[in-house]
């Protein structure tokens, strides 16, 4: 066991090992291996079953299958906040040539571009990428199913697409891409294309006896994005604590919460998942999960992070089907969860603050409804309705004086502090939203205009 898993009181390490076992032998798994991570560091490691003889362990590979895709996403939005791209713009203006060029790089990443699911020909996880030399392989001729924008509807080519279009745009392949600018800096050093030892071996398991038969291991080649990695529990508990915590080196905070919001409506019969751009999203226990599953022939894998928790989970398993990984990740997440809940980092008072920012501090109102102003840190505001249910957003400063919101309603739009001509502050513009110091301030200028008998009594003159 590793020693930071101490740091878990007793039983709830306990449960976390009964779960563990209890799924392994349920699942029929030749191995499994599971992390807990709290607050961006790995608090428990376990694993079950056996790899060459031996329990795995935290330094065993197994191959994770779509959780590659959200690698690829990390990549294609580095690119976006660089300005190489917009997630509006065709795939046709960065990578020519393909059959689905009118497809947007924001509607690949979130699977709603209607491609089909799989590419033509055989089985493509169980058949080399030979097989599919070129990218129009990975399509065929026809491959749209859907129209695009109506629905989330799983793609594999589409996220081959997108590697292509890292490798495009950056030069250079893609796993190169992934290693440099994601990989190296979170210390990644056991994630690979390929297999390295220690790794363990993908199984079938007969359905209906106790004995085994090997899945083949093979390159994808132009699927690779799809689904190609290989990582370990140390290695992912790093990346889920990553995708719960941020690192500037690799993305932004704001761009990993734009990644865990729901970037299409759900399916009728799936109200309590979704999907981002590039992640998973799974409503369970009252609480928002964050990550992706993945399957290969021979194994499993997820990562689910809940942000608001600071708490991930991992599991990896070698067996083709039995295991469900994500929903055994999802209650060893929800186990420390429930059993020790998360202490709040004490309240401290922000190191320094613009003094302009702090005179915006306060009561606003929108119309009649009332709104509360903060200043955060690194010149951030956050707008919350006071009532409830209002359209609240927290805003990053754009460096020309104006604000952007990065969330809700107001995602991308402009908050602008108006002035009147002696210099003091009119009121707020979010977005045409006029947002002023009084309910319905008179000497603003209120979109409409505001009655000049003000407000009255319920015995009004229309009551008179």
């Amino acid at each position: 066991m590793s020693p930071t898993e101490t740091e878990l009181l007793p039983e709830t390490r306990r449960a976390l090992r009964h779960l563990l076992a209890t799924r392994q032998v349920q699942g029929r798994a030749p191995s499994v291996v599971a992390a807990v991570v709290r607050d961006g560091r790995p608090v428990w490691m376990d694993g079950r079953g056996s790899v060459d003889g031996d329990p795995p362990d935290g330094d065993t590979q197994y191959r994770i299958g779509s959780v590659t895709k959200t690698f690829v996403a990390l990549l294609v939005l580095r690119l976006r906040d660089e300005g190489r791209l917009a997630l509006t713009d065709p795939l046709a203006a960065h990578l020519p040539g393909t059959v689905a060029g009118e497809a947007t790089v924001g509607a690949l990443l979130a699977h709603t571009a209607g491609l089909v699911a799989e590419p033509p020909g055989p089985w493509w996880e169980r058949t080399p990428g030979a097989l599919r030399p070129d990218l129009a392989d990975v399509l065929g001729h026809d491959p749209q199913v859907h129209p695009a924008g109506q629905r989330r509807h799983y793609s594999n080519p589409g996220y081959a697409l997108l590697g292509a279009l890292v490798e495009r745009v950056r030069g250079e392949q893609w796993g190169e891409v992934l290693r440099r600018e994601v990989l190296t800096p979170l210390g990644m050093t056991r994630t690979t294309l390929l297999p390295a030892a220690p790794h363990a071996t993908g199984w079938a398991v007969h359905p209906w006896a106790d004995v085994l038969l090997p899945e083949p291991t093979v390159d994808t080649g132009r699927m690779a994005p799809a689904g190609q990695l290989w990582s370990t529990a140390t290695d992912l508990a790093r990346f889920v604590a990553f995708l719960t915590d941020g690192d500037e080196r690799v993305l932004h905070p704001d761009t990993l919460a734009e990644m865990r919001t729901p970037a299409c409506p759900p399916e009728a019969t799936g109200w309590d998942s979704g999907y981002g751009l590039g992640t998973q999203l799974l409503r369970r226990d009252g609480r928002l999960l964050a990550g992706h599953t993945g399957s290969m022939p021979g194994f499993v894998a997820a990562v689910w992070g809940s942000a608001d928790d600071g708490l991930g989970a991992v599991v990896l398993g070698n067996v083709t089907a039995g295991l469900a990984a994500g929903a055994v990740a999802a209650d060893l997440l929800r186990t420390v969860a429930e059993r020790e809940p998360r202490i709040p980092e004490p309240w401290r008072p922000l190191p320094t603050v613009d003094p302009e920012l702090l005179d915006l501090a306060g009561p606003w109102y929108w119309g009649p409804a009332p709104y509360l102003l903060r200043p955060l840190a690194d010149g951030f505001l956050e707008l919350t309705s006071m009532s409830g249910g209002g359209r609240g957003t927290r805003l990053r400063p754009t460096g020309d004086g104006r604000w952007a919101g990065t969330n809700g309603y107001f995602a991308g739009e402009r908050l602008s502090v108006v002035r009147d001509a002696a210099g003091a502050v009119s009121h707020l513009d979010l977005g045409t939203f006029v947002f002023t110091r009084a309910p319905y301030d008179p000497a603003a200028p209120v979109p409409g205009g505001v009655d000049p008998a003000g407000w009255r009594t319920g015995r009004g003159p229309a009551d008179r």
